[in-house]
């Protein structure tokens, strides 16, 4: 038995066993317990080596669990006090429930605490990248369980459901927010497992979102997920709180614009996918997404460098308008002087697009050996052509 198959426990249970357990730390004046971390290793259990680590978000009333780490090391975390004993970071993250299996709904402060160990220990990123922050209580999630591990996690922001906790703003359709896929685990297809169960899950929903930014990785994975759906293309929005459509991008539309630097390499195979969100860094390593970057998907904390398609690097356009698109792909939103909302947007700029590339490849000759005359009369025809699909 593992501590997600032992009888749940509350907050305030969990609180209050902390604490007991650290007040009997500090009346020890010796005969130092000692925890087997490894084969080769252990580490004493002391007060010293003890401290607590909150899990929530603006968490009132506080909950936290007690972490154990090496005295010359107090950033790596070695075991997890729970149900009166000390665990394992492996053994926190297994189950021997054959019930878990594939996405499962986080019901318990045990899941809870898998949810905050994959974001915030076991994952961590690489020195120099942006951190998972932690998540709020109230955070709808769900666990990837595989061979009786956890494997990866996404969070939910629902329509209805409030921004933040100083304001009042609420999100106008659902979002997913936050995708983690285990470092170890990533190219198996997982990140496109957990796309397809969070659309799924909201079928009659007229649009959905994802947090933004977006991770390359990320945009791979959902690339690959609307070239199988073709159904979504219409429906599944970038997003910035609280999601109105002066907020939202269309990630298809976005993808054919060539505004996201896909990681192309993330993607091959026919069941890989794994690389971002969103809460933390990149949805490969920690959103991120961000899904050695998280799978994560966006609520990412670390913006993303915008992607000039034409020369491979940052272009002034990109730079003003945060999209990371040439300035052609930026002209084909702007053809139109007439406001445009939701799918139209989508239909439009494509159609300019196409327009804009008929133009370009009408002012190269067919044949350099042919005369003026041909030539000027063709350069006309296609002029007209193009002013034609323009309209």
């Amino acid at each position: 038995m593992y501590p997600v198959d032992l009888p749940a426990v509350g907050d305030t249970e969990l609180k209050s066993a902390s604490e007991h357990y650290l007040s009997s730390l500090d009346a020890r004046s010796s005969h130092n317990e000692w925890f087997q971390s490894s084969k080769t290793s252990k580490v004493a259990i002391t007060a010293a080596n003890v401290r607590q680590l909150p899990m929530f978000e603006d968490d009132q009333p506080a909950c936290a669990v007690l972490a154990l780490h090496p005295p010359d090391d107090q950033t790596r975390v070695v075991a997890l006090y729970l149900h009166g004993k000390w665990w394992r970071l492996d053994d926190v993250l297994r189950t021997s429930s054959k019930s878990r299996c594939g996405l499962v709904s986080v019901q318990s402060i045990t899941e809870r605490v898998i949810v905050f160990l994959l974001s915030q220990v076991v994952e961590r990123p690489p020195l120099g990248e942006v951190a998972f922050s932690l998540h709020p209580r109230s955070e709808s999630c769900k666990v990837l369980w595989r061979n009786s591990q956890a494997v990866g996690f996404y969070t939910i922001k629902h329509k209805g459901s409030l921004c933040d906790s100083w304001s009042s703003c609420c999100y106008l359709l659902p979002v997913l927010d936050t995708v983690l896929v285990r470092r170890s685990c990533r190219g198996r297809g997982f990140g496109l497992q957990i796309l397809e169960d969070f659309c799924s899950s909201f079928s009659t929903e007229e649009f959905l979102g994802v947090s933004s930014p977006i991770s390359p990785s990320m945009a791979a994975v959902i690339r690959r997920f609307l070239q199988r759906h073709e159904e979504f293309r219409e429906r599944l929005y970038e997003v910035e709180a609280p999601g109105g459509w002066t907020q939202r991008r269309n990630i298809w539309l976005n993808i054919q614009l060539g505004r996201y630097s896909l990681r192309i390499k993330e993607e091959s195979g026919p069941t890989s996918g794994q690389t971002q969100q969103i809460r933390g860094t990149d949805l490969t390593s920690p959103s991120t997404c961000n899904m050695n970057a998280p799978l994560l998907t966006a609520s990412a904390e670390r913006q993303i460098k915008p992607y000039d398609v034409n020369r491979g690097q940052t272009s002034q356009s990109s730079q003003l308008f945060g999209t990371g698109c040439s300035s052609a792909a930026h002209a084909a939103d702007v053809v139109d002087s007439e406001p445009l909302t939701g799918p139209q947007i989508t239909e439009r700029a494509l159609k300019s697009k196409a327009a804009l590339s008929t133009k370009h490849s009408s002012e190269e000759p067919e044949e350099m050996q042919r005369g003026a005359k041909r030539a000027k009369v063709t350069h006309r025809a296609n002029v007209q052509h193009c002013a034609t699909s323009l309209k």
